[in-house]
C-alpha cells in the first residue's frame, strides 16, 4: 500500500507548472529518495503512464484510463451531458459539473461556450471551493463543522479585490446557500467571471455534485443573473437529481 500511494504522489507531481520533469525533481516534490523515485518511476514506464527521453520523464495519454475509469463507474455523467447542453442551449453560458474533494472542487464535466477564464478549464481541474459558486454549494452540503473544517485546512486568500477571505462571512455565505439552493459568486475567483450553482442531490437528499452556469460581469450583472440563469440552471439541476434517483432504484 506504501508503494501505492507513492507511486500516486509521484503521477500528482506532474502539473501544467512541471509537464516533464528530471528524477531529481520528481524525488523534489514527492520528498522520495533519487532511488524510490526512479524504482516508481520505471515501474510507471513499464506499464505505461509515463515516457522518458532518457532525461526528462512525461506522463502519457494512458494515465486518462484512471480518470475516465471515475467517470464511466458513476452513472451520473453518462445522464448529465445532453441535459447540460441543452442549459448551455438556453442560456447561452458555459456551464460546468464539479464534486468537492477536500477543500477543492473538481471538474467533472464541461460544456464551454466559448472562452470566459484566463485559465482555460477542462475536466480534472481543481480550484479552491470557498471562492466558487460550485464550491459553496457543496460546502453547504456538510454540516457547519466540517464546513469549518474545511475552511481551516485551506486558509482562504484574496484572489481578486472581491474575494471574501473572513471565515465568518464565508460560512454566513455557505449557510445562506444551503438555505435557498443555490450559490452566486460575483469575480471572487477572477476578476469579471460571475457564476451560478446549484446542488445535484442523491435519493437521500445529499450533494453529491453541483452544477454551475459562468459568465461575464460586463454582459451579465448578478441581477440579471439571478433573473434570467438561475431558473433554467435550478430546473437542469432538478433535472439531473431527478434522473439519478430514477438510475438508483432501476
Amino acid at each position: 500500500m506504501q508503494s501505492f500511494a507513492r507511486g500516486l504522489e509521484v503521477i500528482r507531481s506532474f502539473s501544467a507548472q512541471a509537464p516533464q520533469q528530471t528524477l531529481s525533481e520528481v524525488a523534489t516534490r514527492t520528498g522520495l529518495t533519487r532511488a524510490g523515485a526512479r524504482r516508481i518511476l520505471l515501474t510507471l514506464q513499464t506499464l505505461g503512464y509515463v515516457d522518458s527521453d532518457g532525461k526528462l520523464f512525461r506522463l502519457t495519454a494512458r494515465i486518462l484510463d484512471l480518470g475516465f475509469a471515475y467517470l464511466s463507474s458513476m452513472p451520473i455523467w453518462s445522464l448529465a451531458e445532453p441535459v447540460m447542453e441543452a442549459l448551455v442551449e438556453e442560456a447561452k453560458e458555459s456551464c460546468s459539473a464539479a464534486v468537492l474533494d477536500g477543500t477543492d472542487i473538481v471538474y467533472v464535466w464541461r460544456v464551454p461556450t466559448h472562452k470566459i477564464m484566463r485559465n482555460t478549464l477542462g475536466i480534472g481541474s481543481r480550484l479552491p471551493a470557498y471562492c466558487t459558486s460550485l464550491g459553496r454549494v457543496l460546502l453547504a452540503g456538510l454540516d457547519d463543522e466540517a464546513v469549518l473544517r474545511c475552511l481551516e485546512a485551506n486558509p482562504p486568500r484574496a484572489l481578486t479585490r472581491h474575494t471574501i477571505t473572513d471565515t465568518q462571512t464565508l460560512l454566513t455565505k455557505i449557510q445562506q446557500a444551503r438555505k435557498q439552493g443555490w450559490s452566486l459568486v460575483n469575480q471572487e475567483l477572477e476578476e469579471g467571471l460571475l457564476s451560478l450553482a446549484a446542488p445535484i442531490r442523491d435519493r437521500a437528499g445529499r450533494t453529491i455534485a453541483a452544477l454551475n452556469l459562468s459568465g461575464q460581469v460586463n454582459r451579465t450583472s448578478a441581477k440579471v443573473a439571478q433573473e434570467q440563469l438561475l431558473p433554467p440552471l435550478l430546473r437542469a439541476a432538478q433535472t439531473l437529481s431527478e434522473r439519478l434517483r430514477l438510475g438508483q432504484t432501476g
